[in-house]
């Protein structure tokens, strides 16, 4: 059998062009590229879509539910980094690490949608949980999150790294402050809550990287919980898992969780800080790797049948 052809629809974006970053020096894999002049031609597009064993679409939502009718050769797999598709009917939700028959169910999927960056973090935190039995679904939770500004795109790229730029950008900057942030819907969905959190990103003056905050009273949870068990909890959770790491009991020593610890890498580390009233779940990760490309290709590898960390950037241990 042949190398699988792969094809990214959209490279030219921020999350297509990180694909391509990870994808263009691998031998395993055949890379098609579309000409400059035809980026935006659809006949073009679709005739390298059904030539592909698996194309990413690294698009507008829109878009990508209209090039998802672009392919029409069965054989044909699918990756969206969109939000199109997330808590669509007969896409699975590329997020590995939530268990065996996920990461089986993506290795047989035709139609993958990768997560979101912020829902990444959440869901780390809360699907564990909820799965257990130890946090009800309805619970009123609330999610604080800060990211690089990549997370933007291009548009907010070319806003921070101007040389002109606005000086309030040097501060953080909350946004989407009518609580109906893009990514809520598969945040719930994923995690099985009957009530969305109330979600509150920032956007930071760095370029990559982002820390996703769950603050709990301890007596929100079933049973008798502890910093330790709940500890214990994600480390059984994610046992075997490539790219989380719950991490040391003492963490962090200094007092403070860096935002852009991670960036350049497909890790996602877990924290969980507090006392014996309260405490503040973190899952720190780069918004541009676990929390988009990484994960992308991290679901193409699974797909194709490559090692999970084929072509990703690791942090040692």
């Amino acid at each position: 059998m042949g190398k699988p052809v792969v094809y990214i629809d959209g490279k030219e974006g921020t999350t297509g062009l990180q694909i391509y970053d990870r994808l263009a020096d691998r031998e395993d894999i055949q890379l098609l590229l579309i000409d400059e002049d035809k980026r935006k031609d659809a006949s073009e597009r679709k005739r390298l879509m059904n030539e592909a064993d698996l194309v990413f679409l690294c698009l507008p939502d829109a878009a990508a539910v209209e090039a998802v009718a672009l392919a029409e050769n069965p054989a044909t797999r699918i990756i969206d980094a969109s939000t199109a598709h997330r808590t669509a009917p007969g896409w699975t939700y590329g997020f590995p690490e939530l268990g065996t028959e996920q990461r089986e169910a993506i290795r047989t999927a035709k139609r993958v949608a990768n997560p979101g960056c912020y829902a990444t973090g959440f869901i780390s935190l809360i699907a564990p949980l909820v799965r257990r039995g130890v946090l009800a679904p309805d619970a009123p939770l609330a999610c604080h999150a800060i990211s690089g500004y990549t997370g933007g795109g291009k548009k907010a790229i070319a806003q921070y790294e101007a040389e002109d730029r606005e000086a309030e950008l040097v501060s953080p900057r909350h946004y989407a402050v009518t609580l109906a942030h893009k990514h809520l819907p598969e945040m719930a969905q994923i995690c099985g809550l009957t009530r969305k959190p109330v979600f509150m990103p920032m956007i930071c003056d760095f370029p990559q990287g982002m820390v996703v905050t769950v603050p709990l009273y301890l007596d929100m949870l079933n049973g008798s919980q502890s910093l330790d068990s709940l500890r214990t909890l994600y480390r059984e959770f994610y046992a075997g898992a490539r790219f989380v790491t719950v991490r040391p009991d003492d963490a962090p020593a200094c007092g403070f969780i860096g935002s852009n610890n991670l960036a350049g890498t497909n890790e996602l580390q877990i924290f969980v800080c507090g006392n014996d009233e309260q405490v503040m779940l973190a899952a720190r990760l780069d918004n541009l790797g676990k929390g988009a490309s990484g994960a992308a290709v991290q679901n193409m590898n699974i797909m194709l049948g490559f090692p999970e960390e084929t072509g990703l950037d690791v942090q040692s241990r």
